[in-house]
């Protein structure tokens, strides 16, 4: 995980190892001025030599000043460094989830990949920093240290060797309770993101049924649990800081102790002493600086896993080794298709679904709630694989294509409709980047979209907010329609795509597929009869089963499912989920 994690730091590399080894001549400076100070009080000061405290004064301000230098160059390159592979990482996270089939987006909640490119990036980017200079820098300041104390006093060195044994088992135990809780910790924010993400996408349901305290009743909740798992986490490793403070002082006071006897039976000097004091300070100190990189890694190591996760995760839909390259027409054929969305679970949503389209057909379909027709026309541009049979496009299995040309010759409007903060030219260029402006207004023709964008006072180029949150249902729907229209498809698929337009202008969509795209295969999944009855042919679906398929005048006489709902749409008014005066649901 971590090897693979590292390959991230790509063209970053060279910052990497500079960090390093600016750490490495920052220590050596550093460790050098109590040497000289020691120098400086016994051959200077104490001798009352002008001339040398003059000389290892100024020894001592050069190896600041080098210190200085290299820790900053080490500041820069470290920052270089990390910031740069938390880009990588969240730009390889993000590629890697563009390739996601369905069926792997299905795996992770949205909230639940925002937090692992956010916050577990952020914590996996700031342990990366402090390793760079800490994890080099601490080391190395403790075993020179260990070195120049043996060298100057072997005896007071003792002190602070037990003072290190001391420090490592209270690192030790506070990592074994810490790993475990941090883990917990991070998968709670989840929690949260998927609270603030789900209120505010959906805030004028919220305020539409008078939801507002439930929903922050709901979300101080999901906080309020990451507080206490946050607070359990941190406990574990709180008392760290006292710990190590006492065991400092405690050695200060040995040191100065003992070491006073010392001076006085003059097996030790006063300048020694002063850089003992020193080099133990900076050893506790390095020890301390050690173990605030033992809970940040405790902490980046559950984030490091879930963005693996995401890392490691591979797309279910992959290209063949050598695809088709060409869609030759948009005949659609369903040989004896079965499909689940969970493999092997025995719960098939589509079974033995057996039909053959002619390229051009208009196709309606038709089903309650459940019945899987938006799982039928997903198979169609390879959304998902079928679990049985095959779909074929142009009479060729849907497998065999290279994804990218399948699904440019298959238009989906989806169920959903989504369209992107931008001009409504730059929504409409989805379907066609280099589209001109006149092939835009007759995508939009064609979709009954012209007649409301030229009401707006900057016509195409008005702007849609996020989500489309300024224009109504309807808008959105033409919108989205007039978007999968500029592709040219050779198959065009409409999930209830035209269920928030009134029924003339359904009728006005339906008029301009008929003349201006003849040769497209048209598969509409509807929920009134009227947007489908002067469809070629309509399929009925029912419990993932073909009912019945045929024209509307055929329906009529042999499916009772569709004249029930025929006769409930006409005389009471209802749609397809509404069942007539004594009539069974479909």
């Amino acid at each position: 995980m971590i090897r693979k994690l590292l390959s991230y730091v790509k063209q970053y590399k060279r910052a990497a190892v500079l960090t390093p080894v600016c750490m490495i001549g920052e220590v050596f400076m550093e460790m050098l001025i109590p040497y000289v100070m020691a120098s400086l009080i016994d051959r200077g000061i104490q001798a009352g030599n002008m001339g040398e405290i003059v000389k290892y004064g100024l020894i001592m301000l050069l190896c600041a000043l080098c210190s200085l230098f290299f820790g900053v160059m080490g500041g820069r390159f470290a920052a270089q460094a990390s910031t740069g592979f938390g880009a990588n990482l969240r730009d390889g996270m993000y590629g890697n989830i563009q390739t996601f089939a369905f069926s792997n987006i299905d795996k992770f909640s949205t909230a639940g990949l925002v937090t692992r490119m956010t916050t577990d990036v952020t914590n996996v980017q700031n342990a990366f920093q402090m390793v760079l200079r800490i994890a080099v820098r601490a080391p190395l300041t403790f075993i020179t240290s260990i070195i120049m104390c043996f060298s100057t006093s072997v005896r007071l060195s003792g002190i602070f060797m037990i003072a290190v044994a001391v420090l490592s088992c209270v690192l030790v135990l506070m990592m074994r309770v810490a790993m475990k809780r941090f883990s917990q910790v991070f998968a709670r924010y989840d929690d949260v993101n998927a609270s603030v993400q789900e209120n505010v996408s959906a805030i004028r349901v919220v305020k539409s049924f008078v939801r507002e305290d439930y929903e922050s009743d709901r979300f101080t909740k999901a906080a309020t649990n990451l507080y206490n798992l946050f607070v359990r986490a941190e406990k574990a490793v709180v008392l760290n800081g006292p710990v190590m403070m006492i065991t400092i002082y405690t050695c200060i006071l040995l040191l100065s102790w003992l070491g006073a006897k010392y001076i006085v039976a003059g097996d030790l000097t006063t300048g020694q002493l002063t850089s003992l004091f020193s080099y133990v300070m900076s050893m506790l100190m390095s020890l301390m600086m050690l173990s605030m990189i033992f809970v940040m890694i405790t902490m980046s190591l559950a984030s490091a896993r879930r963005i693996s996760e995401v890392l490691d995760e591979k797309a279910a839909l992959t290209n063949p080794e050598h695809p088709v390259m060409r869609v030759e027409n948009g005949a659609v054929d369903f040989n004896h298709v079965s499909f689940a969305y969970k493999s092997g679970t025995g719960e098939d949503t589509l079974k033995d679904i057996d039909l053959h389209i002619r390229s051009g057909e208009t196709i309606g379909i038709i089903g309650g709630t459940g019945s899987g027709k938006t799982s039928l026309v997903n198979l169609v541009s390879r959304l998902y694989d079928v679990t049985g049979g095959s779909v074929c496009v142009g009479g060729v299995d849907v497998r065999k294509y290279d994804m990218e040309v399948l699904r440019n010759e298959v238009s989906v409007v989806l169920q959903k409709n989504v369209l992107f903060s931008g001009t409504i030219l730059d929504n409409l260029r989805w379907g066609k980047e280099d589209a001109t402006l006149e092939e835009c207004r007759e995508a939009c023709r064609q979709a009954a979209a012209d007649d409301f964008i030229e009401a707006f006072p900057d016509g195409y180029e008005t702007r849609i907010e996020q989500g489309g949150s300024n224009v109504s249902g309807g808008q959105k729907q033409r919108l989205c329609i007039a978007r999968a229209l500029l592709k040219h498809p050779k198959v065009l698929i409409l999930d209830d795509s035209t269920s928030a337009v009134d029924t003339a202008t359904d009728a006005r969509i339906r008029k301009a597929f008929r003349e201006s795209i003849p040769g497209t295969t048209k598969l509409i999944i509807a929920q009134r009869i009227s947007s489908v009855q002067d469809a070629d042919r309509i399929l009925v679906l029912d419990n993932g089963r073909v009912h019945a398929f045929g024209t509307h005048e055929e329906l009529l006489e042999r499916s009772e499912i569709y004249r029930e709902i025929y006769e409930t749409q006409t005389k009471g008014g209802g749609d397809f989920d509404q069942p007539g005066q004594g009539g069974a649901e479909a």
